[in-house]
């Protein structure tokens, strides 16, 4: 399993045009064959940093992934809502591995 942090620049004053972004890929991602552990958008500090943040089995279902996601409806209108209103300043992406498991179980108090 692989993870993909997308890391986002946003416009400070298109926050509410970047979640409602991240509420469509809510909907399209798993949809398309990702696990998606969640979009995350300023809160406190910076007003222009913002997350993407899911899982694919491996690069070649990445690919998979990504071809079914340009095809999705909600995917080509986000991508589309994106580009019109230019909230997203630059984004990056990476592919990270967990090497922390396994995890022990959480204590509740």
């Amino acid at each position: 399993m692989i993870t993909c942090f997308i890391r986002y620049e946003i416009d400070p004053f298109g926050r509410e045009a970047f979640a409602e972004y991240a509420r469509n890929w809510g909907q399209a991602i798993p949809r398309c064959g990702a696990d998606l552990i969640g979009y995350f958008g300023p809160h406190e500090g910076s007003a222009t940093t913002a997350y993407g943040v899911y899982s694919v089995e491996n690069l070649a279902a990445y690919e998979a992934y990504r071809a079914r996601l340009a095809e999705d409806p909600i995917g080509r209108e986000n991508y589309a809502f994106a580009k019109r209103e230019r909230f997203i300043l630059k984004e990056d992406r990476i592919f990270l591995k967990n090497v922390s498991l396994p995890h022990a179980g959480k204590v509740q108090p």
